[in-house]
């Protein structure tokens, strides 16, 4: 039973000690009173939490399945029952799949893995061919979507000139979406028959994807008063004259950042404080917003360029039939499958040669 092979070597991939340790060290972290002061780290944790519970539950649950189907593959096989065989290998199927999902799964670690995804499909050079080959990536992410049970939402369409689309951008939303379409990003490949040239010759076409995590719309700006220091002071106008002589200037200092705000125009202290604590967040905000572009930049600059060479995968239509991963030295036989959607196996081993790797 194939299942159990997979089910096996998936064990080397999950630590299960270590998960669970982790697990109840989060556990003790959340029964302490202080936790709940900083919700940013809040959050994370109790995301985190989840995610390991769902693993070890999961991870608990699946082998007891494949015992029991394995007891009812040997009553079928006693009985000679072809009804039995026929419920027993639907029951396998379904745990084959559930199993192939959860050792995706476990190969996802990264924060950002667990985010919907953003996909940008753009022709290369070449024209209608090259337009032609980006449409067919689009339906083929299309129907991985479908096939996953996400949803999926267009954000810019370009169409081609004569046939195809110059380019596409849309969303993947669902559990794990960016962690599984990241193995996409990068240079594909069609070599064909050309449907666009009356002289019948082979044509190779290029196309980019470029895949990155949909970060959140909002940046919530949560200051901990236990990070600032607040100093107050007498406020002074032009030639150091006292514009009064109480201290209502107020400076507010960030300590995790060391972004400094300070209010003197009002002559109230509470006013100038709420003024300072005002530019105070919308610098804190500045700086998020700095890092997220920062990050979207790092992803955007990995991308390669849409040219020979530079290719992830090669789609072969003629003289045969044939998609060769060039990373992992896979290859898959049934192209129209694969241009279906079904990019699971590539999508499965890259993880794995990258986790191992």
């Amino acid at each position: 039973m194939s299942c159990g092979r997979d089910w096996n070597s998936s064990r080397g991939i999950f630590d299960l000690a270590a998960k669970k340790t982790r697990l109840a060290e989060i556990e003790s972290m959340i029964a302490r009173e202080a936790f709940w002061d900083n919700p940013d780290e809040t959050t994370a944790i109790l995301r985190e939490r989840t995610r390991l519970t769902d693993k070890i539950e999961r991870y608990d649950l699946l082998p007891q399945e494949l015992e029991d189907a394995e007891v009812l593959l040997e009553l079928a096989e006693e009985e000679e029952d072809d009804d039995a065989f026929a419920d027993v290998s639907k029951q396998l199927a379904g745990l084959r799949r559930r199993i192939d999902a959860y050792m995706l799964d476990l190969m996802l670690d990264d924060p950002d893995d667990e985010k919907n995804a953003i996909v940008s499909i753009n022709a290369g050079a070449g024209g209608t061919e090259a337009q032609d080959w980006a449409e067919m990536l689009y339906r083929m992410y299309s129907r991985w979507v479908e096939r996953q049970g996400y949803k999926s939402e267009v954000i810019d369409f370009q169409p081609g000139d004569e046939a195809g689309i110059k380019g596409v951008t849309f969303t993947a939303k669902g559990p794990n979406a960016f962690g599984y379409l990241k193995t996409e990003n990068g240079v594909h490949r069609l070599v064909r028959i050309s449907p666009f040239n009356a002289s019948g010759k082979r044509h190779t076409s290029f196309a980019s994807v470029f895949v990155y995590p949909e970060l959140d719309n909002e940046i919530t700006v949560d200051v901990d008063e236990n990070d600032l220091r607040i100093d107050v002071y007498r406020a002074s106008g032009a030639g150091g004259q006292h514009v009064n002589k109480t201290s209502s200037a107020v400076r507010i200092t960030h300590l995790p950042t060391g972004i400094v705000a300070q209010s003197q125009q009002e002559k109230s202290q509470h006013r100038n404080k709420d003024l300072a604590m005002k530019v105070l967040k919308a610098r804190l905000y500045q700086q998020e917003k700095e890092k997220q572009e920062e990050k979207m930049q790092e992803i955007h600059d990995s991308k390669d360029d849409i040219a020979w060479g530079s290719q992830i995968r090669s789609y072969v239509l003629h003289p045969y039939q044939m998609v060769k991963d060039h990373r992992i030295g896979m290859d898959v036989g049934n192209v129209n499958d694969v241009l279906d959607g079904a990019i699971d196996p590539f999508i499965r081993k890259v993880l794995l040669s990258r986790k191992t790797g």
